[in-house]
């Protein structure tokens, strides 16, 4: 009666309310659709959209079968064997839902000759069900937090696996070059790798709690209502699941691409911020910091508009769902457990006293309740799934690109050549068609193409050839291919013909004008990118670093930086021309058979210059050297000039030459 009587007081305040509600909902759906319709026809009438406004062709992100068999793919991922820790935490995970139902029963029942006890005002049995209660706390307890537990370490253990897979993947060879410099398909792997893969491994983890748990409860349920209402009640809520829903899930089909957006947009405004941290000294220098604040603005504004409007999208299912999966499933069960009390003539009740009719009421009554409680979790739960379904497809496209950059295969919007070019001197650029053949002390290229990946032609056709020992000094303007050459020479670059003779990856090294220092000791600067135990594998002492280091005149940062093992940012604490000595120590460690030095040395002096030169050649490192200081030629035996419109000349450097040369 007390239920009763809540509602009925309750009555019309409620339909106020949810009058109230309505209101507000119809003017907020009215204000979306408003603001959609504006936001189209912006799209139709802008002309200049920057590259990373343009909509692209985006995954597709719906509860279907391609999305079962997206997350069946990772999920044999996560769970590899059949026998393994994640299934251990599966099995315990469900030992406790099946634990933490039978508890809520014994609850339920506890609870109710509790308060018979009470309305009959038997002490005795009141001291008794409350005792039982006291003495089941622990239990209870124990059972739910072994589940949180459960569900935490899955959640970490699927990251775990998930995590180590993508960057097996993202890491194996240069992947991640390709994916940032020869792939525009995915722009920030970085969100991708780390949150998205974190907010994936929780919403499926929490999907497989949230469906779990309702399913066996209503199971079990509905054993226990059968024998005490019959099979028409359980039977008709069941319906009434499947109606809500197919209805809802109709409904929340644009989450999944909401969430795909939303992801995306996030991993833009984050990008756009690494940058300002990544070149601050250059937009210092350039006082840009109005310019930066603009484009950091500008990225956010676009995430907070996007992120307005998913979460006025949130509001208006949350405001259906709430109603039909929660209030109305409560109406429908209150409707399908009064039908035995109601009903006089009902031959369970026909001799029943208050006190039984009072205490089965009860007793069904929270079994319905928690039986359409369930119900409306798996039907809030194709939420979850339809959001899980955008995280789904932004992990599995990763995936398939991870896969088809490892095979060679990759996708690049190209550039499309002059129509004015002879026909007969056009060249199909085609990633991939030209040969690599491996063989020690020679670098050749016959009749090699030199362009860029999205097809920007530099030199047509490249031929010249390299026997070890020979140093070769590359000039030419900006933009002329120095560099380019250099990424095709390494693999980094995809070959578009010819063929290329060239030692394997660990014969050639590369310097860069700024060199990278490794996080780590003052030992990994030297080895990098070996470790300690490679080092020890090469039967190389810390006295032979030391001379490495003596060869650069680097000698005493030994001891002020305190010996070998010694930990700091290095990036910060060596200045420009110590870095670039301390790469040119890492290259006489490696004993590479060629040398690709871009720069290397432009922070070093002139005499320090020229002994580490003469120290390459004395320990039999051929050079191919970029650089515009007139020293360096006598260094070198030929010269490669590129003029930086498709043109270039090979020849020996003679005393003609080195006068001549910058």
């Amino acid at each position: 009666m007390a239920v009763y009587s809540k509602f009925l007081t309750a009555r019309y305040s409620t339909m106020a309310g949810t009058a109230a509600a309505a209101c507000a909902f119809l003017c907020l759906l009215s204000k979306r659709r408003k603001a959609a319709a504006a936001a189209l026809h912006g799209k139709k009438n802008g002309k200049n959209l920057s590259s990373s406004e343009k909509e692209v062709k985006k995954e597709r992100a719906a509860v279907d079968k391609v999305f079962v068999g997206r997350i069946w793919q990772i999920l044999k991922i996560m769970v590899p064997r059949t026998f393994c820790k994640e299934t251990g935490y599966l099995i315990l995970i469900a030992i406790m839902l099946v634990l933490r139902t039978y508890c809520d029963i014994w609850m339920i029942h506890n609870g109710t000759v509790i308060e018979s006890a009470i309305i009959g005002r038997s002490r005795k049995d009141f001291k008794r069900y409350l005792f039982n209660f006291i003495a089941a706390m622990p239990a209870i307890s124990l059972v739910n937090n072994f589940l949180k537990y459960g569900l935490n370490e899955l959640k970490l253990c699927f990251r775990v696996r998930l995590t180590k897979y993508l960057y097996e993947q993202y890491l194996q060879s240069y992947t991640f070059y390709k994916m940032g410099n020869l792939d525009n398909r995915i722009g920030n792997p970085d969100q991708l790798l780390t949150q998205d893969v974190e907010k994936f491994c929780n919403s499926v983890v929490d999907l497989y709690s949230n469906l779990s748990k309702p399913f066996l409860d209503i199971v079990l349920y509905i054993f226990k209502l059968t024998s005490a209402i019959g099979a028409q009640g359980p039977s008709s809520m069941m319906a009434y699941l499947l109606f809500s829903g197919f209805f809802l899930t109709r409904l929340r089909r644009p989450i999944g691409k909401m969430t795909v957006t939303e992801q995306k947009y996030e991993g833009e405004y984050r990008y756009v911020n690494s940058r300002l941290i990544t070149n601050s000294e250059e937009i210092a220098f350039y006082n840009g910091n109005q310019r930066e604040k603009q484009t950091i603005h500008k990225a956010f504004h676009k995430l907070v508009e996007h992120l307005h409007n998913f979460i006025l999208f949130r509001f208006t299912m949350g405001f259906i769902d709430t109603i039909i999966a929660k209030y109305l499933a409560t109406v429908v069960g209150y409707l399908v457990v009064s039908r035995p009390f109601l009903n006089l003539s009902h031959p369970r009740h026909q001799n029943s006293t208050h006190a039984e009719l009072l205490e089965d009421y009860y007793q069904s009554g929270r079994m319905l309740l928690r039986m359409s409680q369930a119900l409306g979790r798996i039907v809030l739960a194709g939420r979850e799934m339809t959001r899980l379904a955008g995280f789904t497809a932004r992990i599995t496209e990763l995936m398939q690109v991870l896969k088809e950059l490892n095979t060679g295969k990759y996708q690049r919007t190209m550039l499309v050549q002059d129509k004015d070019l002879d026909l007969k001197q056009a060249t199909p650029l085609i990633p991939g068609a030209g040969r690599i053949v491996i063989t020690d002390n020679i670098i050749k290229f016959d009749h090699v193409p030199l362009a860029t990946p999205n097809g920007d032609m530099l030199i047509r056709d490249l031929n010249f050839e390299v026997q070890s020992g020979a140093n070769v000094l590359i000039c030419g303007p900006n933009g002329c291919g120095k560099s380019s050459l250099f990424r095709v020479l390494g693999e980094l670059w995809p070959l578009f013909g010819g063929c290329l003779t060239k030692p394997e990856r660990g014969k050639l090294f590369y310097v860069p004008q700024r060199p990278y220092m490794t996080l780590g000791t003052l030992r990994d600067q030297v080895i990098y990118p070996d470790t300690i135990e490679d080092q020890k594998r090469k039967g190389i002492s810390d006295q032979v670093l030391k001379e490495y280091l003596d060869n650069v005149q680097l000698g005493q940062i030994l001891e002020r930086e305190g010996g070998w093992d010694s930990v700091q940012d290095w990036m910060d604490v060596l200045s420009g021309g110590e870095k670039q000595r301390m790469a040119m120590a890492r290259l006489f460690y490696h004993k590479p058979q060629f040398a690709i030095l871009d720069e290397c040395t432009s922070a070093v002096s002139v005499d320090v210059e020229g002994y580490i030169y003469s120290h390459c050649r004395k320990v039999g490192i051929t050079l191919f050297t970029v650089s515009h200081r007139k020293s360096l030629w006598k260094h070198h035996e030929f010269y490669l000039h590129m003029d930086g419109r498709g043109n270039y000349e090979f020849k020996k450097i003679t005393e003609e030459t080195i006068e001549f040369g910058s």
